[in-house]
């Protein structure tokens, strides 16, 4: 008698990794729609506008032109030196196109500038709530994750003493985040260059994800790049998803210290090779061309923000701060009497609202819930209204 072989075990590294509850909210929400139901959609954090029009052109000729085969690892030079250009312009920081690496995202910078940097047990401080994937490459590094409180109380944004209690001889790097996901906050020029001052006396590095910079709405962007010593230590991590609708051609790139650039071309030429260099060329349009569309894309954003954050602070039990940058509001859900998890999950298969809770993004989170504002204003002005009813009834039952 034959036994059947069991499967091998996967690695206990994965057990560490997580993944961003986003996806797993849109695959529910897909499944109550392939059901009838309708379902408007706050979750997923892209724009609702097409790339525009003379980027697709340059990405289409790239390809016809033969740009099909392999590139230089860290990317094709016409795209690193607009890179820097553009860096340097709208950074006001003095970037070579050698320390510019390019990939396909700005996500793999994450992965890539902590496996680069840190150690097991090495102490990685990063802000929470924040983008999911800060605490899972951490954790599957082998790293200490040391959440730095985002709160209302400022901004969502954290002081320097805040700071400065979290800093030990094991931290090996710090996570910025501005404007940030999901609140929106940011990371003002008076606060970096308090962080400066702080990590003047701390080797650390830095990661600054600056993928949001060009979605501001009532300040100038700041990158802690730019403060007192700290360039040669940081890595500038940015990308075209968000700024040009560009989320499906993954296309990113980080301003790197320069003893970075090699280890990070090597982890490249390890995972993915290179970036596909048709992708590249769109990136160099992107950069260089007109801007009447993306201009047009943030006025809209503008226009949505004030609306949904207007519409949730007048709900029972909700108050929204207003965002300053991205295209989220993370309003402070508490007055209902449920937790984030619950409410989101209220309005998903009663209201047909697809939002996420603040939970996914730290335990900080917790109490509020993000939604993304990238959906036309009638879809906006029905989530309010639905959500108005869902509250409503939450209340009723309470009483």
């Amino acid at each position: 008698m034959t036994t059947k072989a069991m499967p091998a075990a996967l690695s206990t590294g994965m057990q560490r990794l997580g993944t961003e509850t986003a996806f797993e909210v849109l695959a529910r929400a897909r499944a109550l729609e392939a059901q009838g139901r309708r379902v408007i959609h706050l979750e997923i954090g892209e724009p609702d506008f097409g790339t525009p029009a003379n980027i697709v052109e340059a990405g289409v000729r790239a390809f016809r032109d033969g740009h099909t085969h392999y590139c230089p690892a860290p990317g094709l030079p016409e795209l690193r030196e607009a890179c820097a250009e553009h860096l340097t312009r709208h950074r006001r920081l003095p970037i070579d196109p050698g320390r510019v690496v390019v990939a396909p995202g700005a996500k793999p910078f994450l992965f890539f500038g902590v496996v680069a940097t840190c150690d097991p047990g090495d102490e990685v401080i990063y802000p929470n709530p924040g983008f999911p994937i800060y605490e899972s490459v951490i954790r599957w590094a082998g790293a200490t994750p040391v959440p730095l409180p985002l709160s209302e109380e400022h901004g969502f944004a954290f002081t320097a003493e805040q700071l400065a209690e979290r800093l030990t001889p094991r931290t090996k790097l710090v996570i910025l985040n501005s404007p940030a996901n999901p609140t929106g906050g940011i990371v003002d020029a008076g606060l970096n260059a308090e962080i400066a001052r702080l990590l003047g006396e701390h080797g650390c590095w830095l990661l600054s994800d600056e993928v949001y910079a060009e979605m501001l709405y009532d300040a100038d962007h700041d990158t802690v790049a730019a403060h007192q010593g700290l360039l040669d230590r940081t890595m500038l991590v940015d990308g075209f998803s968000k700024t040009f609708a560009m989320t499906g051609w993954r296309l990113g790139y980080a301003a790197l210290p320069e003893p970075l650039v090699e280890p990070v071309t090597r982890l490249l030429i390890n995972s993915v090779s290179c970036t596909p260099p048709a992708i590249q060329l769109a990136g160099v349009e992107a950069l260089n061309g007109p801007r009447t569309e993306i201009d047009a894309m943030l006025a809209e954003f503008r226009r949505r923000r004030d609306a949904i954050v207007e519409g949730l602070n007048s709900l029972p039990g909700v108050s929204c701060l207003m965002p300053r940058g991205a295209f989220y509001a993370f309003p402070n859900i508490t007055g209902t009497g449920l937790g984030a998890k619950e409410l989101a999950d209220r309005l998903l298969y009663d209201g047909g609202v697809a939002a996420l809770a603040g939970t996914a993004f730290g335990d900080y989170g917790e109490g509020h819930l993000r939604l993304s504002y990238a959906n036309s204003m009638e879809n906006l002005e029905e989530a309010i209204s639905v959500m108005r009813d869902v509250v409503a009834e939450i209340q009723v039952v309470a009483s």
